[in-house]
């Protein structure tokens, strides 16, 4: 299959396919930290006519998760805003532009298509996702629900790990025992937090890549 991987700079889904013998390609507006042959370093939205058999997208979540709602009020906000953050009606602008991306990307002329996002606002302003997996459904000591799009079949899962207990909760190695993120914050922390884990990407180039 020719596969465009959208909004992608890991190559991490992108290999995984081209180790299945796939055309993939990834995509996105910054330089990929994997091989640049394979790469387009570009908006995703003008590569989209060239044949593909499969989309795979990612987009931006910041304006599309559910964190920071307080900021799409007009205020007074008793948070510290930093000078970069978009609040107000900037920020209702920046999701209403998000969305219209989204479904760009849902509608776009390739049969088959499956997009990635948290869970946030897409549900209520698109549709619910067609399934909910979580990293430690593929082999990886990890959680992080991440919601799909598809008219593509539902990943089937492919080795549960099991999580530690702390007080009669599970928590896998990349959360602290309250359930939080173990990533301390930093300037790269969003890059870092969007890369696919490998066990996904594995079984979406395994199983879709079969597709006949």
């Amino acid at each position: 299959m020719r596969v465009i991987v959208g909004c992608e700079f890991s190559a991490t889904v992108r290999d995984a396919f081209r180790v299945m013998g796939h055309d993939a390609w990834s995509c996105d507006l910054l330089p990929t930290t994997g091989d640049p042959r394979w790469h387009l370093q570009c908006d995703v939205l003008t590569v989209l006519d060239r044949g593909w058999d499969c989309g795979i997208f990612y987009p931006d979540c910041t304006y599309l998760t559910n964190s920071a709602e307080w900021a799409y009020g007009d205020g007074p906000y008793h948070q510290n805003v930093k000078p970069e953050t978009l609040v107000g009606a900037a920020r209702r602008k920046a999701r209403v532009e998000a969305v219209e991306f989204v479904r760009t990307l849902l509608n776009a002329n390739i049969p088959r298509i499956a997009l990635e996002n948290p869970i946030g606002c897409l549900s209520r302003l698109i549709r619910r996702p067609d399934q909910i997996v979580q990293p430690y459904q593929f082999g990886e000591d990890a959680s992080k629900a991440t919601c799909l799009w598809l008219n593509l079949p539902r990943l089937v899962p492919t080795k549960y790990i099991e999580p530690r207990i702390v007080d009669g909760k599970p928590r896998w190695a990349n959360q602290t025992d309250s359930g939080q993120n173990k990533l301390s914050p930093s300037e790269d922390r969003w890059a870092v937090r969007s890369i696919t884990y490998p066990g996904i990407a594995k079984a979406m180039a395994e199983q879709w890549g079969s597709l006949s």
